[in-house]
């Protein structure tokens, strides 16, 4: 494993050397790093990202400085018949930093362009917890690899089955559950009213 190119890399010394070495050099991952929420102006998050990651570089903070995410889902949305799939911020107006904090790193963070401060008490930034962190940076990958669908579907509406062995088939709302993504759905099959449990993205409303 090599550690990051410095400019300025000290020299080892023949006495003790190992150990002057190991202290001075910083190893990649900084074990003090918590993860931050500021505020950035609302419509200007991306923004603030790529001025934050500027800074980083120019002030040479890497190892104060790590990680800049914006908390995105993948949000898919059925028009005409056709999907298509966006990215949309769930929380608006707030980007993650992670940071090993201190008074500098602090001011760099404050004064990058369209950051208004960060989320804490008083002055003093509050991380994250640990329970905090898995939950929105899990929520980020999971939207990822599973797409939200931004559609509502409502009890006793018609639907149209698009997938699996009752594709084609017409049905009636039962139940919705939002939080699972699925629906209950009476199909008519073989002259009786059954219950058929689908995802959201195995139907489609009939217009």
């Amino acid at each position: 494993m090599q550690d990051e190119e410095k400019n300025q890399s000290p020299e080892p010394q023949a006495e003790g050397g190992e150990n002057k070495t190991a202290t001075a050099v910083e190893p990649p991952r900084n074990p003090n790093m918590k993860w931050y929420i500021i505020h950035s102006y609302s419509g200007f998050e991306r923004k603030v990202k790529e001025s934050l990651e500027s800074r980083v570089q120019a002030f040479g903070l890497q190892e104060k400085i790590g990680r800049v995410m914006i908390p995105t889902e993948s949000v898919t949305e059925v028009r005409g018949g056709k999907k298509y799939t966006s990215e949309r911020m769930f929380y608006p107006g707030y980007v993650l930093v992670e940071m090993d904090m201190d008074d500098h790193v602090w001011h760099v963070v404050k004064s990058t362009p369209r950051v208004t401060g960060f989320v804490g008490t008083g002055q003093q930034p509050t991380p994250l917890s640990e329970e905090e962190v898995q939950h929105i940076v899990y929520r980020v990958g999971e939207s990822k690899d599973k797409p939200k669908l931004k559609v509502k579907f409502e009890k006793n509406e018609s639907v149209r089955i698009t997938e699996g062995p009752f594709a084609s088939f017409t049905g009636i709302v039962d139940e919705v559950n939002e939080d699972r993504e699925t629906l209950k759905v009476m199909v008519t099959i073989f002259g009786r009213s059954t219950p058929v449990e689908l995802e959201f993205n195995q139907v489609e409303k009939v217009v």
